[in-house]
Parts: C-alpha cells; structure tokens; sequence
C-alpha cells in the first residue's frame, strides 16, 4: 500500500503530539539572541555576543560580489582559520538590522559558511569571528547595490 503525503505528514503530527505530551520536545524554539538580531548598528549587535572591539584580520575570510544585480538575494561566504572560534557573523552596516546571519562554531564543524542576504543600499558588509576568549576579528568589504531588496 503506497502512503500518501498527506498521511505521511499526519502520521509526523501525531507522534509530534506524542513526544510534546511526554515532554520529549525541546521547551524553547529559539536558538539566537534577540538583542543581537534587534540591533540597529554593527557595535551592538557585536557586544549582545560578547565581541570585544573589533579587529581586523587577514585570518577571516569575506566573499561577497562587489556589485549586487538584485539587492533582494546577495550571496555571501564567511571562514575563518582561527583556533578557538565561537560564532562567525555576517553584518551589513546598512540595513535596519545588520545582523544577517550567525553560525555556532565548534571543533567538529569546519568554519566556513555560505548564505544570502537581503540588501536595500549598497553599505560595507562585515565577516566577523567570535573567539571564545571574546576577541572579534573581521573582514570588510563594500558591496555596491544596483536594485533594492529590503525597501526602505
């Protein structure tokens, strides 16, 4: 008997329900720092995550294209060779909230990322890593935008 999607997302459902019933589920859904994503410049949203003054450093890698077509998809590549990594950051200092995306490092996860980003104006984007010692060591690179994506 072949089982239909809708069963198949029925069945998820219910054993969802099962495993929250039992308090299997995890209590809290987020797992970023309000303050750093609420954050309306680069120094704030550093010290919600217990950056120090940043740095800059040929260790932290930046790609990014110099101009952006579209605004509303800008591909973005953060790495870092450092030792000692707890989070890389992507930051564009002129959007509304310049957080754009956080990556939780570890000794089994390779530092090197890749993501998309919304840009409304061409601004300096900022590769930043997080050492757990505090220290905030960053790339910068200006990224012109020919054709908004966040409005504005």
């Amino acid at each position: 008997m072949k089982t239909t999607r809708r069963q198949t997302l029925q069945h998820g459902a219910a054993v969802a329900g099962l495993l929250a019933t039992a308090g299997l589920l995890p209590q809290r859904a987020h797992a970023w720092t309000n303050a750093a994503f609420d954050a309306k410049s680069v120094p704030d949203a550093l010290k919600a995550y217990g950056g120090g003054a940043p740095t800059e450093s040929k260790d932290v890698t930046l790609t990014a294209p110099d101009i952006a077509e579209n605004g509303a998809v800008v591909p973005m590549g953060v790495a870092t060779t450092l030792p000692n990594v707890k989070h890389l950051l992507v930051l564009v200092e002129k959007n509304p909230a310049p957080l754009v995306a956080k990556f939780d490092v570890s000794e089994a996860v390779d530092p090197n990322f890749l993501t998309r980003a919304k840009m409304g104006q061409s601004s300096d984007v900022y590769a930043v890593a997080i050492t757990r010692d505090g220290k905030a060591l960053f790339a910068k690179k200006e990224v012109k935008v020919t054709l908004g994506g966040c409005g504005g």
